[in-house]
């Protein structure tokens, strides 16, 4: 029982690890004036345990904290990565471009302090590491510094010495670096007079306007397609965003085939985007008043329902070769993929979990259901084998050596940047693939909560053995240089973001974070904030992000030892 509670081993670290987990969530609960620190409170009850004495193995510590990581970063890619190329195409070069000032920002700051204070700069690379949260960083920088060292004939201890500074500073400047984000984030609510929803709404709607589907109501006005078959009508068109739901002609409604003719004042139920409508307008007709209610009380044939994809093996087809109209009889108006509705376009890639929103006779729909699966259970179980398989190609990419001219060490994306991309890709294209990537919400949130946990007890656990004494030994400076790091470049990436490119409050909130790699201060917003979109954007600048802050730490280490 000794060995369990004041030993070194596994057991003994296991215990620590899941004590500090559990007290950090716990205190998590607490609010003060409506605000948590949420599970951030690990990092700091591991802190206070190893101070205490309390040690944990440093092996087992440096496996579940990048372990933490991994899968903290692979559920982000996995959730956003459907939703990441659209999001970076609709603004994402500016985001990025805005992320990089904000590390720049970063670096100038850091060699500011260094030439005012006198402070060695390879310490200033671990306060500013220590500052914005960046483990990999900090750990290229380090070994930056060894490969220096033995390649300029300089002592070992001597890089053994100065690695030591940087991770006291690092540690140091850490807590903060959470701390001072989560404030600068609160105040700049407070500061713009953020209304939650109204963003929301705001964001809600432009998505809709780009992506999501929406009914519309055509009279067939235009001569030239007077007498013509439908099917030879969308052909002359060519590649649409729309479906013909249903077809009105005088009170009776019809169902839409290839072959039905359109003539002039028939009306038209569409399911169309918003990009799309003055499309449709030049190809039928003026959109005219009606509710879809005036199709429901005439349609009497006809049902509409909602079949879920529960087969894997349809999972990377696309909708037109399930042949549902021609083989079925029923048309397929929207496709349903975590919570956003989609156009039921014929070139969709479809993916198991998506709905399928189905019209046409309801013993022709029970048919469809069968083909589908439509059996949500199949969808409770997890399927492991993409997760695993990312990660291996994750960590291989992450480790990849990428050389740059003028840089005699190689930089490397990290166990984070590695995992994360190939994340992204896996949910954008792994349905194209056939590669089922499918997880429920429930299972994404466990596996990052898991991940999160992980890596913010391993960090607080291992910085806390020397935080007291960095700072008695002179670290308290250390704590303003990484509170000047922390609060200076996000201060004036907010205003410029906010006030000059007029971005929504999720999308800072996505920038600040994720330019700075902070995922403890992702996880405060989410659970401060909701919604979905802070980490969509977080995804999104993460990747240049974490590369940018691995590459300037390197270079900061080359010239201070030039």
């Amino acid at each position: 029982m000794h060995d369990l509670f004041l030993g070194s081993g596994i057991a003994h670290s296991i215990l620590l690890l899941a004590f500090v987990i559990g007290t950090g969530l716990y205190l998590g609960k607490f609010k003060v004036k409506g605000v948590t620190l949420g599970s951030t409170w690990i990092l700091f009850v591991g802190i206070i345990v190893s101070h205490f004495g309390f040690i944990a193995d440093p092996e087992v510590l440096h496996f579940v904290k990048e372990f933490g990581l991994i899968l903290f970063v692979f559920s982000i890619g996995l959730q956003v990565g459907p939703g990441f190329f659209h999001s970076f195409k609709s603004g994402g070069v500016k985001m990025n471009l805005l992320a990089v000032m904000n590390i720049l920002l970063a670096v100038a700051v850091a060699f500011s302090i260094s030439y005012i204070s006198g402070e060695d700069l390879p310490t200033m690379v671990g306060v500013m590491s220590g500052a914005v949260t960046n483990t990999p960083g900090l750990g290229a920088a380090q070994q930056t510094v060894s490969d220096v060292c033995q390649a300029t004939g300089l002592s070992m201890q001597e890089a053994a010495t100065r690695t030591a500074e940087m991770a006291s500073g690092y540690a140091v400047a850490y807590p903060f670096g959470v701390l001072g984000l989560i404030l600068v984030i609160m105040l700049s609510k407070s500061l713009f007079k953020i209304d939650l929803k109204k963003e929301e709404s705001e964001l809600d709607e432009k998505e809709s306007s780009v992506e999501q589907a929406r009914r519309m109501h055509v009279r067939v006005e235009n001569p030239a397609i007077f007498g013509k078959r439908l099917r030879d009508v969308l052909h002359d068109f060519g590649e649409h965003e729309f479906v013909v739901s249903r077809i009105m002609k005088g009170d009776k409604i019809l169902f839409p085939e290839k072959e039905t003719v359109l003539e002039e004042g028939d009306k038209l139920l569409l399911v169309i985007t918003q990009d799309a409508v003055d499309k449709a307008r030049i190809l039928f007709g003026e959109e005219v008043p009606m509710h879809v209610q005036e199709w429901r009380e005439k349609d009497h044939n006809m049902v509409v329902k909602r079949l879920t994809v529960t087969k894997p093996s349809l999972t990377g087809k696309k909708l037109m070769d399930l042949r549902l109209r021609s083989a079925y009889g029923i048309t397929v108006t929207r496709i349903i993929r975590s919570g956003v509705e989609l156009v039921a376009r014929p070139g969709l890639y479809i993916q198991m979990g998506d709905g399928l929103m189905c019209v046409g006779p309801e013993k022709d729909i029970e048919r469809v259901a069968e083909y589908v699966g439509n059996t949500t259970n199949a969808l409770n179980k997890p399927n492991l084998v993409p997760i695993f398989l990312g990660i291996v190609l994750g960590v291989i990419l992450g480790s990849v050596p990428i050389r740059f001219p003028g840089i005699p060490q190689p930089i490397k994306l990290g166990l984070a940047g590695g995992p994360l991309i190939v994340a992204i890709l896996l949910g954008h294209f792994g349905p194209k693939y056939k590669i089922t990537t499918y997880t429920t919400v429930s299972a994404n949130l466990m596996i990052r909560e898991i991940g999160i946990s992980l890596f913010l007890a391993a960090v607080g656990l291992g910085a806390g053995q020397n935080f007291v004494s960095s700072l008695t030994g002179g670290g308290y400076w250390w704590i303003l240089y990484g509170a000047a790091i922390t609060l200076i470049p996000p201060v004036i990436t907010i205003l410029v973001g906010r006030l000059l490119c007029r971005l929504n409050f999720y999308k800072l909130l996505g920038l600040v974070i994720g330019s700075s790699t902070n995922p403890p201060v992702l996880a405060f917003a989410q659970e401060a904030y909701g919604t979905d979109y802070a980490p969509v954007n977080y995804a999104t600048v993460y990747p240049l992000s974490m590369f940018m802050r691995v590459l300037v730490a390197q270079v900061m280490i080359l010239i201070a030892m030039a």
